[in-house]
């Protein structure tokens, strides 16, 4: 195939490229805002899927959030292919305050103290990885009493999050939609018109 890649890249390569892109994150933001305008659906449709990925991005279900988002935006008429793109707002680059943040929200909520620890963190989904690659119940239990400490506050407060943001991220991208999908009319008539004039002025090379 011309323009093909010489040597296929490797599941590795596949990987860390869907959590850091070869493009940078400014040029990777302005894909996803130029996709999500230009996507066949309503403004409200487009806009509420949008802010139903937004919304999960907030909570620690890392690995499940394209399936919770999808999930989410069918359930309230939503586009689920912006419920894909409004997942990017959780990224590399917004986890660390995201999860930090969640964490001492839901601490408070829930009446509690605690530090947040990145080594429990990785240490508890290293263990999780392996109790699902090993099948044994024992340890994916050991996981879950390693993670849910830092997860359940993590959760609440991140529910709590996204619930505030949602209705921002909403408003913003349907009036970006709107704005968008009505500057497309407005050139697609004005396109139309041209063409009907032309049409008039020349009759009988209309008819040819």
């Amino acid at each position: 195939m011309l323009f093909r890649r010489r040597q296929e890249p490797s599941l590795i390569e596949r990987l860390r490229i869907a959590i850091w892109p070869r493009r940078s994150w400014a040029r990777s933001s302005q894909y996803v805002k130029h996709r999500v305008r230009r996507l066949h659906a309503s403004p409200h449709a487009i806009a509420i899927g949008f802010a139903a990925g937004a919304m999960v991005s907030f909570t620690p279900l890392v690995g499940f959030h394209f399936i919770a988002a999808g999930l989410l935006a069918l359930m309230l008429g939503g586009s689920v292919i912006a419920s894909a793109f409004g997942t990017f707002v959780g990224n590399p680059v917004t986890f660390p305050f995201i999860w930090v943040g969640g964490y001492k929200l839901g601490n408070l909520l829930l009446g509690r103290e605690g530090e947040f620890s990145a080594n429990i963190l990785v240490t508890g989904f290293e263990t999780l990885w392996s109790g699902v690659r090993d099948f044994s119940a024992d340890v994916l239990w050991v996981a879950f009493e390693i993670l849910w400490p830092l997860l359940k506050p993590m959760t609440v407060g991140g529910i709590l999050m996204g619930l505030i943001a949602a209705p921002i991220f909403y408003t913003v991208v349907l009036i970006a939609v709107q704005a968008y999908q009505t500057r497309r009319l407005s050139y697609a008539m004005a396109g139309m018109e041209e063409r009907i004039s032309g049409l008039k002025r020349n009759p009988v090379q209309g008819n040819d």
